[in-house]
């Protein structure tokens, strides 16, 4: 580091580049049409490399899964541009990709990179990624629970100039509007990703006028020096050995058989290398996770056990991770991958904490709900005379751990966007919830239990639409840890005239459809149970039942509490006391 950097102007300008991406995610969410960027906050904004496209800056907002697909996105436009397969950038151009296999997640997930100039220069990349409502496809929302092709799942598109010197491409916005559901409403969300980009401009300007350019690139050199030697240190608490685990995928959504997730960590001295390679081959359906993905599973993952750890490329460096060639974990064209991103990579970070919650107890948590809840409804709204596209996703438990029982009703695993308001869908939408609440019961039993999953049931109110779901941990509940019990399964049920429908893929299915009156309930999973149920404090069983968590009948079953001799209540002088026996 430059002798003229001191400490405290080393945090400083972190802290100033960490807010210029925050206020890009603000600007984002607060401009944007869709309920599930401006009210679920399902975005990332972020600063990366001019060199490699590698990790500065991203905001503590947006989603953990992007830190590691924008990263590698921002690489391959480089290296594209490098070689002459993408126009050359201009000051405000901005670049529109959503390519899967070029650094992404699936077809929703749409990424603009806009290149910063200082002096007629590049000095680095803005870049963000906004989940669209829909980029067309044989589904509304793009979640094809039964594509057996990249087609099928929307449009795909490479990395093109969408402005160009500051404006809009016509041409090539037509072109996807002319491929998607209700494209008159995208240009806000259009607009609004842009948007962010300039408020990141203006705010990174401001920074460098202040520090200037040589002292701010120092500081961005350092920082990634110490992010690697601070993630050295935590993986030193790992004894060296090899750790394995397995976590399960229901099914691809087209062959009705479980997928297995298959990991080994060989930890030696400062570093961990992951092999995934004796994961299943390739399948069929939407399950297939492109390498982008796979490799911000991983680096997510090690996010939640050492949060400590800045974000940024050098804290990735110790990790190592084979390229799983030949699995459904490194999926090539024209695989179908709708379900790597929200499903497939909870589920690599489910496999990352089953293989080192023995070894890092204190720091690792049982399996959390471990799914995205995707659930996209399609149809046209008479009243309105409007077609629309709803997508709904949802929380669920957390895995509880040696410290405290799992958060309920807690973001994925992948993110921390949050359920939109009800009020909200049902201005915006033909529906009407009927329920939404935690799911009682559902948390793993534990020590330290799993927390509860959410519960929640929605009318079509008029018209006719479809259903689909691309949802996961429906045959498998989220893993228990060190003896707890797994967490309660994820359940989908459709009420068509009033008859009960249960897909066959238990929490995958598509085109299902529905006509006013039509209801569909969720229940999502709770998380793992950490530690022996049977060790679990009794008044901690008691405040549970109190609270209508569980049954009487379910603490004696699942924690060997009795609990007789008053009614379920508590009164407000907090007196009352029921006897409990183990």
């Amino acid at each position: 580091m430059s002798g003229a950097i001191d400490p405290i102007t080393l945090s400083v300008i972190q802290a100033g580049l960490q807010q210029v991406c925050d206020e890009m995610d603000l600007s984002f969410s607060r401009a944007a049409f869709s309920p599930v960027i401006a009210e679920a906050n399902d975005r990332s904004d972020g600063i990366y490399s001019a060199a490699d496209g590698s990790l500065i800056a991203q905001g503590v907002g947006g989603l953990p899964v992007f830190v590691g697909t924008m990263q590698y996105s921002t690489r391959t436009l480089i290296e594209m541009i490098e070689a002459g397969k993408v126009l050359a950038p201009e000051p405000e151009d901005i670049y529109i990709v959503n390519d899967p296999y070029l650094g992404g997640t699936h077809l929703m997930d749409v990424r603009f990179a806009r290149p910063f100039y200082r002096e007629g220069k590049i000095f680095c990349w803005l870049s963000n990624t906004g989940h669209w409502p829909d980029t067309g496809g044989s589904v509304p929302g793009g979640f094809s629970a039964s594509a057996t092709a990249v087609e099928q799942e929307g449009l795909r598109l490479p990395p093109v100039k969408l402005f160009k010197k500051g404006q809009l491409d016509s041409e090539i916005y037509s072109i996807i509007c002319s491929n998607i559901r209700v494209a008159d409403q995208r240009i806000g969300d259009v607009k609004a990703q842009a948007a962010a980009l300039m408020v990141g401009e203006d705010r990174l300007n401001e920074l460098l006028d202040r520090y200037g350019d040589d002292v701010v690139r120092d500081a961005i050199a350092e920082l990634r020096v110490r992010a690697a030697k601070q993630m050295r240190v935590c993986i030193s608490e790992i004894p060296d050995g090899q750790y394995q685990s397995v976590a399960w995928i229901d099914s691809d959504g087209v062959v009705n058989e479980p997928l297995a997730i298959k990991l080994k960590i060989d930890k030696s001295n400062d570093e961990l290398t992951f092999d995934f390679s004796a994961s299943n081959p390739p399948c069929l359906g939407p399950m297939n996770s492109v390498l982008a993905t796979t490799l911000s599973s991983v680096y997510l993952a090690m996010r939640h056990i050492f949060p400590e750890v800045p974000i940024s490329a050098g804290a990735f460096e110790p990790l190592k991770v084979l390229r799983p060639v030949g699995t459904f974990l490194d999926a090539q064209y024209p695989r179908p991958v709708s379900g790597c991103a929200a499903e497939v990579s909870q589920r690599i970070a489910e496999a990352v904490f089953a293989a080192l919650v023995e070894v890092l107890p204190d720091r690792v948590t049982a399996a959390p709900a471990g799914t995205s809840g995707n659930f996209a409804l399609g149809g046209h709204d008479p009243d309105r005379n409007r077609d629309f596209v709803m997508y709904q996703l949802s929380g669920g438990g957390y895995g509880g751990n040696a410290d405290h029982d799992g958060l309920s009703n807690g973001c994925s695993t992948i993110g921390i966007s949050k359920a939109p308001p009800v009020e909200i869908m049902e201005q915006a939408f033909p529906v009407l919830y009927h329920r939404y609440a935690l799911r009682e019961g559902s948390g793993g039993a534990g020590e330290h239990r799993g927390g509860f999953g959410l519960d929640y049931e929605l009318e079509l109110r008029r018209g006719a639409a479809c259903a689909s779901f691309v949802m996961d941990h429906g045959r498998f509940g989220p893993q228990g840890a060190r003896g707890g019990a797994d967490g309660a399964v994820n359940e989908v049920t459709v009420f068509q005239d009033g008859k009960p429908y249960t897909p066959v893929h238990l929490s995958k299915e598509q085109d299902v459809p529905l006509t006013a009156g039509d209801r569909v309930r969720v229940k999502t999973p709770g998380g793992g149970g950490y530690g022996n149920p049977l060790h679990r404090d009794p008044e901690a069983v008691l405040r549970d039942v109190l609270l209508e968590r569980y049954t009487t009948a379910q603490a004696a079953e699942l924690f060997g509490v009795a609990l007789s001799g008053a009614p379920l209540g508590i009164d407000t002088s907090g007196t009352q006391k029921l006897r409990t026996e183990r």
